[in-house]
């Protein structure tokens, strides 16, 4: 018995060795792939020495003697910290998931070889400026240095894929990588492919004249980004996707909010801007903190700018530099349109138009699939009005207005354009008709973009290649054999809007409508329902002192103010059940705040959710419904005041329901829910208890393997906010209350002394996990809380954890 005892033991003692050993080999290989943050490194390739420094939470300043060495450096830094999400994206970009995940992004991979982002990417390398092109070269040479040096630490997700027996060898970097993730950028927040379809699947089922109550139309009542018109236009010059790729997020929560104050309603007396783009949540993060200065600053190196970087692309996309300060948000003008195309039924390959049957252009794409021995053929047809779609999207069982027939994506994207070369002409520009000049080549994704300048100035610019159609407004699939509905052209720079230093004395965007019904060029009928735009307006308005203090307190705003139009028909209610009464009494004494403490914004979001389910749901079918949950909010708002809407009446049954029965129906499955959920006590219910923020990384934290994802991703953590909110914190109604969109980026710049700006985004610098800047600015970022924008080299300098110097000479 003693000696089994005995054996146990030295059994127990080796597993708990090896355990030990595993952990020990393990750590030893994650550090191994941390950045060297101090000393020396050579660089081949460099022209003269570069020195970097890193404050406390990670951020590099960049210090180089010539445009050159200062973007090779950019792409060597991006590299050390986030090679691994450099080459995730450049893979979405290109379609080669599956030659590392397998079998299960292989659908990924369809869908984007049929956009053919990598063909268009190619195309645009030639239309770079020489000096675009020379930035985009030095950073992918800076990135292949990165590559050369460190074949054996990039990241643990390399080390991790290789024993699953994938050996992930990176090619080298090149332009048109990053090219090709631009694409990745526009595809995410570009187009209304979804509104065309939803649209036309509304049409089947309840006839054309329920489009507009179920997607309602831009309420004018509602802030306009430019309601001045300031434009030179004129008149004269005129299927469900089953597999669409997302790297910076999806889901209609995406937007921003950004605004400009002048100097008269702020405290300093001089302009502040504000921006927080709501995007995708996930890890590392999707934006990058860098500063980037020519030394010294002169013709031949113009680059002194500090803000938020994409690690993937040289520049900086949101910041300031040492004249200008810049915000964006997502204009998302209508710049894709699905084209129902008629095929000849003697030839698959060849398509109508104008009672010609002309050919389709034939593409041939392989597929390398991990596990596979053989490649997967794909072949792409493609009509004069861009790919077939749904040779690799969708489903017959789709059925639709149109029925089940090839669509063709049109969408400005998959022309070359000029994105990156407008972003490295921001950088360095110095007054207004420069960064106006500089956003002549933003082609797309169109955005807001909010500008102040160290002499008062504000302004507003939207930018972007938008179409002009011949007819229709792009607002549903339309045929495409007759030539009726072609693009004509885009709308001309001069005509796109703008405002600059409007005598209100602010500007304001949030997805919302930039222009009323007198503009006359459709830029879109599917804005942002403006609630956001509404609330930001109204804290403006309440305050003609404005401090960045008071800045920060309206990013973090949790208010909603749909709650001020849904709640008076709530608080009516007269329920004769106790607990349905004392529902709607914690109802009356709330703020209308979402804040994670609250019963409160629980019983409200949960609510909600039942309400638009007890309206729509009878008449739109469940599948169609979930389909449909983004504009249902709108399209509630608008119904509650009717008392006889036809919406409240259940189709299903005999009795003619009411709005009161509907909205007490709710209230009862809002209660049973969060009895079955939170506890039958009301007063401990908690909106944290339902909504929290997971941070996954976005390859293996979705593995479904415990250890793997818990090494990879953090959360979940409680956080304030909700759908709309002006701190947008935005849920998939479809799988629960967890975040899904959030406010990627903080920025809030005083041009009177940028010392003062402050800023945060929501994870960390760095991309290897357990990184001590891994997740540092989770709890930073969900209390609303910054850290300095470092802008003063001896401020950057006394703040510095590392110095790096590199130099010239053989790695």
């Amino acid at each position: 018995m003693a000696r089994i005892r005995r054996l146990v033991l030295i059994t127990l003692i080796i597993i708990i060795l090896l355990i030990a050993l595993l952990a020990i080999v393990g750590y030893i290989n994650i550090r191994r792939a941390y950045p060297q943050i101090e000393g020396t490194i050579q660089l081949p390739g460099l022209q003269a020495p570069v020195e970097v420094y890193r404050d406390s939470l990670g951020i590099p300043h960049i210090y180089a003697a010539n445009t050159h060495d200062l973007f090779m450096a950019q792409g060597f830094i991006h590299a050390q910290d986030r090679f691994w999400q450099m080459e995730f994206w450049r893979r979405i970009g290109t379609g080669r998931l599956a030659e590392i995940l397998g079998p299960s992004a292989l659908g990924n991979d369809r869908f984007i070889r049929t956009l053919g982002w990598h063909r268009t990417a190619a195309q645009e390398v030639a239309l770079l400026s020489p000096d675009a092109l020379a930035a985009m070269e030095a950073y992918a040479e800076g990135v292949n240095a990165y590559l050369s040096t460190n074949t054996k630490s990039m990241g643990f997700e390399f080390t991790v894929l290789g024993l699953t027996g994938v050996d992930v060898d990176p090619e080298p970097w090149t332009v048109a990588h990053t090219l090709t993730w631009a694409k990745v950028m526009a595809w995410d927040l570009g187009g209304n492919r979804g509104m065309e379809l939803l649209r036309a699947h509304v049409a089947a089922r309840l006839g054309a004249n329920a489009v507009e109550e179920i997607i309602p139309a831009y309420n004018s009542a509602y802030p306009v980004i430019v309601p001045e018109l300031l434009t030179n236009a004129t008149l004269d010059s005129i299927p469900d996707l089953a597999y669409e790729p997302h790297a910076i997020g999806e889901g209609f929560g995406l937007g921003s909010n950004n605004w400009v104050i002048s100097g008269e309603r702020t405290v300093s007396g001089t302009p502040l801007l504000a921006n927080d783009p709501h995007l995708g949540i996930q890890m590392p993060s999707i934006w990058y903190e860098i500063g980037l200065h020519c030394d010294p600053v002169g013709p031949e190196c113009p680059f002194n700018v500090v803000g938020a970087s994409f690690a993937s692309a040289p520049g900086v996309i949101i910041g300031h530099n040492d004249r200008i300060a810049w915000g964006v948000t997502n204009l998302g003008p209508d710049v894709q349109d699905l084209f129902i195309e008629r095929i000849n039924p003697e030839n698959p390959n060849q398509y109508e138009f104008q009672g010609e049957w002309l050919d389709m252009d034939a593409i041939r794409e392989e597929i390398n699939v991990s596990g596979e021995d053989e490649p997967v053929v794909l072949n792409v047809r493609i009509t004069k009005h861009g790919p077939i779609i749904n040779d690799v999207a969708g489903g017959t069982e789709d059925q639709w207005y149109y029925g089940w027939q090839p669509l063709a994506l049109s969408w400005t994207a998959l022309q070359p354009t000029r994105l990156m070369e407008s972003v490295l002409m921001i950088d360095q520009a110095q007054n207004w008709e420069d960064f106006r000049n500089a956003l002549r080549s933003w082609d797309v994704p169109s955005q807001n973009f909010v500008y102040a300048d160290v002499d008062g100035n504000i302004g507003y610019q939207a930018p972007g290649q938008i179409p002009i159609r011949a007819n229709g407004d792009g607002s549903i699939p339309v045929p495409g054999w007759t030539g009726e509905y072609e693009w004509l052209g885009t709308i001309p720079f001069e005509e796109l809007p703008y405002s600059f230093n409007p005598e209100k004395g602010y500007i304001v965007t949030a997805n919302n409508a930039v222009v009323g019904e007198e503009y006359p060029y459709t830029i879109t009928v599917d804005w942002a329902p403006g609630f956001r735009a509404r609330r930001i307006v109204e804290m403006l308005e309440s305050n003609d002192s404005i401090s960045i203090e008071d800045i920060q307190a309206m990013q973090g705003d949790n208010h909603q103010v749909y709650v001020d139009d849904m709640l008076p028909f709530i608080l009516e209610l007269q329920p004769t059940d106790s607990r349905l009464a004392e529902a709607v009494d914690l109802l009356r004494e709330w703020d209308g705040r979402t804040v994670r403490e609250s019963a409160a914004a629980a019983l409200f979001e949960t609510l909600r959710i039942r309400l638009i389910d007890e309206v729509y749901q009878d008449e739109l079918g469940e599948r169609l419904l979930q389909k449909a949950r983004p504009s249902l909010l709108t399209a509630l708002v608008n119904t509650l005041p009717n008392a006889d809407a036809i919406w409240f009446d259940d189709v299903k049954t005999e009795e003619i329901e009411t709005r009161e029965i509907i909205l007490l129906n709710a209230l009862e499955a809002a209660v049973e829910e969060l009895s079955e959920t939170l506890g039958k006590s009301m007063s401990k219910w908690r909106w944290e208890d339902l909504h929290t923020a997971t941070f996954e990384n976005q390859s293996l934290g979705q593995c479904g393997i415990g250890l793997i994802e818990r090494i990879f991703n953090r959360g979940p953590v409680a956080v304030d906010g909700s759908f709309f909110t002006v701190n947008n914190t935005g849920y998939d109604w479809s799988k629960g209350y967890g975040v899904v969109v959030v406010s990627s980026y903080r920025q809030i710049v005083d041009p009177a002394d940028f010392s003062r700006s402050i800023s945060i985004h929501t994870t960390g610098q760095s991309g290897h996990t357990f990184h001590p800047h891994y997740d540092d600015m989770i709890d930073m970022w969900r209390n609303i809380e910054y850290h300095a924008m470092l802008w003063a080299r001896q401020d950057i300098i006394a703040a510095s954890e590392g110095h790096l110097t590199l130099k010239p000479g053989e790695g």
